[in-house]
């Protein structure tokens, strides 16, 4: 018992008042008869709009909407838990998804994701259908515990927003439980078509990769309604769900994905080469390396979060750029994982087999792991100076106001706990800066691309080749299909020298070498082929013709005439 007057008692009691009116409330407007009990009357001359009032998140009292924002900052029931919502917009976001019809179906984790969504008609179309809120419940209860995919799932909702947006434009559906039926299968295809830009004359997609998206999210929809049938004992659901899902198992594939993929194919042929070029890289590394020295003195004497973030950003850029790894990966490194990289001594046994050079690497080197794609474990490997700037970080993230909960090794200063400099923004402004004559070519895809490519000239083992792959962090199978491409020069400098030898029926001469131990024998053969070559272009294909007939042996002063 808390004595009379007192604030405690006070506060409990309009705790309770508030539960009931908002029990009250919610009766009134199921019913849509009854006054409803607000915390403060419009004026006389105002009508009582249900509409214009909504429910706070904390207390559960009645407020107008346009200043539920202001109660909400200082609600006197909002624990430090809760979400902390600035602005009317977000906090009406957060409020419109609390009392749409569908959210007791959502857990408060992914309640909070869809409140940072942008506000607009997709977001008000995915906050009330059911099947999307399950769908996107679906992918928080996978990927939940990973504050970076919040983002990704708000992406796969508004997909099907969209989509859901088209349905109720052009065919006059309006939720996806009348969407994943059988006889509707045929008016969701023109509706992925719409949404992906479908051109009827070139037989082509816009946005190809979209509808493919769209695929696995309505057989995922399928999948859901089959569980609710299930759980409910509905017969007459799990059988229209169970056809919708044979609909797009046998059609999917020739009226959408073929197409796209097919869209998506074309637009990889003829492609230019985006290999960076060694001198540019080489360029790239000495400005990090410069900017790096520059940026930890800067911290050491002025510890101010402009100097941790330029020291944040260069270090993150030279540890991806040298490691030839992706960004993401890098950008959400873990403070602990850092702290717990590799110190141990190399081991005897181990030492035997190593080269006295290779020996010296693995004391210079210092090696971190942390979660790659698919979560792979792939190491990092740090030289001395990076280390050092990485500590230096790690050390003035309190005095550079970086958030005490950020797990992560370069979260941002004065932002929140899940905030981290992103290692592409980061390549992207120094490659500009650096001086390169290609600076475009100089992203962590290129990069990887291009160790993954050279590689080839080297001629490494097979088992050479699965520890490249393996540190890069892919599966050999999609290194040797997607990364380490033929270029061009190497099919002209290799391939050639194999065609020109099966022209001139030599190729016997050459049995059980290589491609590379192969040498043509007569270089004016060659030259004559870039004389022949060269003179087509000029119309003379027959002068050319017949030069080449008449001159086997020796280059005459004609020859360099005719160039």
């Amino acid at each position: 018992m808390f004595p009379p007057h007192s604030k405690e008692r006070k506060r409990l009691l309009e705790k309770l008042r508030n539960r009931g009116n908002y029990q009250h409330n919610q009766t009134v407007m199921e019913n849509q008869s009854g006054p409803l009990k607000v915390k403060r009357r419009p004026g006389k001359k105002q009508p009582l709009n249900k509409k214009m009032y909504v429910h706070c998140l904390y207390c559960k009292g009645m407020f107008v909407r346009k200043e539920l924002w202001r109660h909400m900052r200082r609600c006197p029931s909002k624990t430090a838990t809760d979400t902390e919502a600035t602005g009317q917009s977000k906090v009406l976001a957060l409020v419109d998804v609390a009392e749409a019809t569908s959210s007791k179906a959502i857990s408060p984790g992914f309640w909070k994701v869809l409140g940072n969504m942008k506000q607009d008609d997709i977001a008000s179309v995915v906050r009330n259908d059911f099947l999307i809120l399950q769908l996107g419940q679906s992918f928080y209860n996978k990927h939940g515990n990973d504050p970076t995919k919040n983002e990704y799932i708000r992406q796969k909702v508004r997909e099907m927003g969209r989509l859901l947006l088209s349905l109720r434009k052009n065919h006059s559906i309006f939720s996806f439980e009348d969407a994943a039926k059988p006889n509707h299968f045929y008016k969701v295809i023109e509706a992925v078509r719409d949404v992906a830009g479908f051109h009827e004359d070139t037989h082509s997609y816009h946005t190809p990769s979209l509808a493919l998206k769209l695929g696995h999210s309505l057989k995922k929809i399928g999948d859901i309604m089959i569980c609710r049938g299930i759980a409910a004992e509905d017969d007459k659901m799990i059988s229209a769900a169970e056809r919708f899902q044979a609909l797009c198992t046998k059609e999917w594939t020739e009226l959408v994905s073929h197409t796209a993929l097919a869209t998506l194919n074309k637009a990889k042929f003829n492609k230019p080469s985006t290999i960076p070029f060694t001198q540019d890289v080489q360029r790239f590394h000495q400005y990090l390396e410069q900017k790096s020295a520059d940026a930890v003195k800067n911290l050491t004497e002025n510890e101010s979060p402009q100097a941790y973030a330029e020291l944040a950003r260069v270090t993150l850029a030279q540890i991806i750029i040298f490691n030839r790894r992706r960004a993401g990966e890098v950008s959400k490194m873990k403070l602990e994982s850092f702290k717990k990289r590799d110190k141990t001594e190399l081991h005897e046994d181990i030492a035997v087999g190593l080269t006295p050079f290779e020996r010296k690497l693995t004391r210079h080197f210092s090696r971190v792991e942390i979660m790659g794609k698919r979560g792979r474990k792939v190491a990092l490997l740090m030289n001395p100076e990076v280390v050092t700037a990485a500590t230096l970080l790690a050390n003035k993230r309190d005095a550079c106001n970086v958030h005490n909960d950020n797990p992560f090794l370069f979260g941002r200063s004065q932002c929140p706990s899940t905030s981290f400099y992103r290692g592409q923004d980061c390549i992207r402004m120094f490659a500009s800066q650096c001086g390169a004559k290609n600076p475009e070519y100089l992203r962590s895809t290129h990069l990887r691309k291009h160790v993954a490519t050279l590689s080839q000239i080297l001629n490494l083992k097979n088992n050479e080749l699965d520890q490249l792959a393996n540190f890069l962090g892919h599966d050999i199978r999609v290194h040797r299909d997607f990364y380490r491409l033929p270029e061009a020069t190497i099919e002209m400098a290799k391939i050639s020298k194999l065609l020109l030898a099966m022209e001139k029926g030599s190729l016997t001469k050459f049995q059980g070498k290589s491609l590379d131990e192969i040498e043509i024998e007569g270089e004016y053969f060659l030259f004559f082929i870039f004389i022949f070559n060269s003179l087509l272009q000029l119309h003379h294909a027959l002068q050319v013709v017949q030069y080449i007939k008449g001159t086997r042996n020796s280059i005459t002063s004609l020859e360099w005439r005719i160039l």
